[in-house]
């Protein structure tokens, strides 16, 4: 099957979605039509947050991190070869700071802040053609960017230094970051090997877990990376995207279990005793600590499993207000608001205050 059709496979989803996802609670919201949720867990649902200046275009908006000053990092994939930015930078009330990233246009895909000490960078994961992940400051600069590790033995020849647009199990094709307390992270090869690469704190690499199959442990589309640490023991969760699943697995990379009835979840993020998964099929998902789910918020799984045709992601005319079509990343800010990427070809950004 091809990455193409992998990655449009709503309908089928959708619907399988529908079957098996938890009914315990569903998406509510006020006359007004503007919030989504239900109890403690209520929104106010602001599309089309951020202030985008007139001269940049939106170019399919992929994933969205916060820093500690509450700014608002936006990743697009981009158009290759084109001098336009690939990440966008907005202060706590929407406006437009900076961009850059110009680098990975075409290929745009995971963006994450994280603090060494005392200074915080980005981490970017690029798929594509581009086939790389790199370490910025917050102002753009680069301080490394490496390619496949081919020391993994898991890729084809010529593909960290002559990298090109070709999908496949022996390909690399990053997506997410997780980070480790030493200093290293996790790395997500989300739609190349299927494999999670761990590093040092010195960006070499050291060994890797998961791969293709279809058993425990092995992943079809090893989307989103995250650390758990709510719980006694920290673990690492995957987003088995194709198998509408999360895998739990210890810091050592053991499998732990398997939750399922998610509709393509895409990535992960934690606040306090939360955690959001945004799911491609128009919904995000708040879990407690002990993953149980707490509320379902924008959902349109419905009228997405019935269209068949796929034209709600390239009509913005058929976009509902407080409601989702592809959320493809989530993260929470400083307060516990939540911002969303959508997956659509003009670009989506929406901020939830919580009510």
């Amino acid at each position: 099957m091809s990455a193409s059709i992998r990655r449009r496979r709503f309908i089928a989803t959708a619907a399988a979605t529908a079957a098996c996802a938890p009914a315990l609670i569903t998406a509510k919201r006020t006359a007004a039509q503007d919030v989504t949720g239900q109890g403690d867990f209520q929104y106010k649902v602001k599309h089309a947050w951020p202030e985008l200046p007139s001269k940049f275009t939106w170019q399919t908006t992929h994933n969205v991190a916060v820093d500690k000053a509450n700014r608002l990092y936006v990743i697009h994939e981009g158009v290759a070869g084109t001098e336009h930015p690939s990440i966008f930078v907005f202060d706590d009330e929407g406006r437009y700071i900076r961009s850059f990233g110009k680098q990975f246009q075409g290929g745009g895909h995971g963006i994450e802040v994280r603090e060494e000490n005392g200074e915080e960078f980005l981490y970017v994961a690029a798929y594509q053609q581009v086939k790389s992940f790199a370490k910025l400051s917050l102002t753009g600069e680069t301080v490394w960017q490496k390619y496949a590790p081919m020391e993994s033995g898991k890729y084809a020849e010529g593909e960290a230094n002559n990298p090109q647009k070709i999908w496949g199990r022996d390909r690399f094709m990053p997506t997410n970051f997780a980070f480790l307390d030493d200093g290293g992270f996790l790395l997500a090869d989300g739609y190349g090997a299927f494999y999670i690469h761990r590093y040092d704190k010195d960006a070499n690499w050291v060994s890797c877990f998961g791969g293709p199959g279809k058993g425990p442990g092995t992943f079809q589309t090893a989307h989103g990376v995250w650390i758990d640490r709510r719980g006694d023991q920290p673990t690492i969760v995957v987003t088995d995207r194709a198998r509408n699943t999360l895998q739990r697995f210890t810091l050592a990379g053991k499998y732990i279990d398997t939750l399922p009835g998610y509709g393509l979840p895409a990535n992960l993020d934690t606040y306090e005793d939360l955690m959001i998964v945004p799911e491609l099929v128009a919904r995000l998902t708040i879990l407690d600590k002990d993953c149980n789910i707490l509320a379902h918020l924008g959902s349109d799984v419905d009228r997405l499993t019935a269209d068949r045709s796929k034209s709600i992601r390239r009509d913005e005319s058929k976009w509902q207000d407080g409601k989702f079509v592809h959320p493809h990343d989530a993260c929470f800010d400083r307060q516990g608001d939540i911002f969303v990427a959508e997956w659509v070809s003009t670009g989506r950004i929406t901020k939830l205050t919580r009510v």
